[in-house]
């Protein structure tokens, strides 16, 4: 398993709706990048740059992140992506 260093958090993005509310199925292309991930492991924190992180998120989270953060992962044939956690705006209830 991948195992996140200092601030950085492992998610896994849901999948986007394919149909509009309407019933429209949106081709592959058009559907929009899916901002809302599952939370997979979670870095320490701890004393980074001279900041002290505390970890907001764990492992289970729904979370919404940036739309373009992070680095994407390719592990055991799964996608993955590992982003810094000020790049999480909000976890999901």
């Amino acid at each position: 398993m991948i195992k996140p260093l200092a601030d950085r958090v492992l998610i896994k993005m849901m999948e986007s709706e394919e149909t509009t509310k309407s019933g429209i199925i949106l081709a592959g292309k058009a559907q929009e990048k899916p901002q809302i991930a599952e939370v997979l492991a979670v870095g320490p924190g701890g004393n980074i740059d001279g900041h002290e992180i505390t970890m907001q998120v764990k492992v289970g989270d729904k979370v919404i992140v940036s739309k373009y953060a992070g680095t994407e992962v390719k592990y055991d044939a799964k996608d993955y992506i590992i982003v810094k956690q000020n790049d999480i705006l909000a976890i999901v209830d």
